[in-house]
């Protein structure tokens, strides 16, 4: 039985063999741990789709190849056991399963160019590496993605006093995320600052009774989203995303919420037609792909299609934040902490100063697609909504 690259979303074309857990040779039964797999989005674990043994395995880590690739071979009692001629393989012996033994025939110092991964490829080209210096420790001399980045750290060594800390995937692909996004992007900081009194009238009544019964904590980030879905109604231009000298109106709020990873990267999971759902509604998917995302259990499809973003570094404590729009998206937002402050509060009576729960909204978006004032009024149109609404209501 072949195990093939699965497809790990709608869009996901490859994906790179992260880990073996698994070698050839080892009997394996129907669900173990088999390998791990990454695409620019998330790392997926796959699991053996059959009891038997692991004959060959055709993609070594590290490697990047199309949907539909043969990852391995695993040896099925009664089925005669397939071979892969289209990778280098590494098979157990003969005497063992004689059916899986690699394809013949070695390669020469300098003829394996064909046989390296995109993976390599791209290595190579992106640090202008001529292939012909490396020692290839993979089979038959082939050059791994491996020996490419021993190759490139042996040449680079650090300064004395100097810890090298690697980019993992995730820190790769938001680099280069962020990069791509301010080279995109002509960016546009706004900010309000908001009265949480209202909403802090329901959240504090709620908040033991909801932990109790929830395991979590009713935070302010549903609530907000919910006034951002509201909001967005009367300024749709917020929900688009630039296309070829035209800007695209989505219909359906798709909310992307920044999520982070315990310090170690930030993804950004996507509550799908987030307009249709209660303040209570959003904080439960909050928290389901919040916990998702922390145990590595997102889909690459919970990463995809989000139309606006909500960035939450409140809890932090921070003051004022400049988020950077999530591509290719035209506006993010972020809430930053809720702190008790020295507020003015403006009555017929008169003026006075009120110790009131006071959050800092920072709005950054793409001046292509909508100017100062249109982002400057949805933003008060937020503080009305988050000031004014009988948040009981939207519960």
């Amino acid at each position: 039985m072949n195990v093939l690259m699965p497809q790990l979303g709608e869009t996901v074309t490859e994906g790179t063999v992260a880990a073996w857990h698994k070698q050839a040779g080892d009997a394996i039964e129907k669900g173990d741990m088999l390998l791990d797999v990454e695409t620019d989005k998330v790392t997926t674990e796959i699991t053996a789709p059959a009891t038997g043994v692991l004959s060959s395995i055709a993609v070594p880590e590290g490697d990047t190849v199309d949907v539909g690739t043969v990852l391995a071979v695993i040896a099925v009692e009664g089925e005669a056991v397939e071979s892969v001629t289209d990778a280098p393989v590494t098979a157990v012996s003969a005497a063992a399963v004689p059916s899986a033994a690699p394809a013949s025939g070695g390669l020469g110092e300098k003829s394996f160019g064909e046989k390296l991964s995109p993976a390599v490829r791209r290595l190579l080209k992106q640090n202008n590496l001529d292939i012909a210096d490396i020692s290839g420790t993979g089979r038959d001399g082939r050059v791994t993605r491996q020996d490419v980045m021993n190759h490139i750290e042996a040449g680079s060594a650090p300064p004395t006093g100097v810890k090298r800390i690697p980019f993992d995937r995730v820190r790769k692909v938001t680099a280069a995320h962020m990069v791509r996004s301010k080279a995109t992007s002509p960016h546009v900081l706004q900010a309000i600052d908001a009265d949480f009194t209202a909403i802090d009238d329901v959240r504090l009544v709620r908040k033991a009774q909801w932990k109790s019964d929830k395991g979590y904590s009713l935070t302010y980030l549903a609530f907000v989203a919910r006034a951002v879905a509201i909001a967005i109604k009367d300024f749709p231009n917020i929900n688009a995303s630039v296309g070829d000298n035209e800007l695209l109106v989505h219909s359906d709020l798709n909310l992307a919420i920044a999520v982070n990873l315990d310090h170690a990267g930030l993804v950004a999971p996507v509550v799908r037609n987030a307009a249709a759902l209660s303040v209570s509604n959003l904080a439960e998917r909050f928290n389901n792909l919040a916990t998702r995302a922390k145990a590595n259990k997102l889909t690459a499809d919970d990463l995809q299609g989000g139309t606006y973003t909500l960035s939450n570094p409140g809890p932090f404590g921070t003051l004022f934040t400049a988020p950077i729009i999530n591509q290719p998206q035209v506006g993010i937002l972020s809430m930053d902490a809720v702190r008790k402050r020295a507020h003015v509060v403006e009555r017929e009576s008169g003026d006075a100063i009120e110790i009131r729960p006071v959050g800092i909204l920072a709005h950054s978006f793409d001046h292509r697609a909508i100017d100062g004032a249109y982002s400057a009024a949805y933003l008060q149109r937020l503080k009305s909504l988050i000031e004014n609404t009988d948040w009981n209501s939207e519960m």
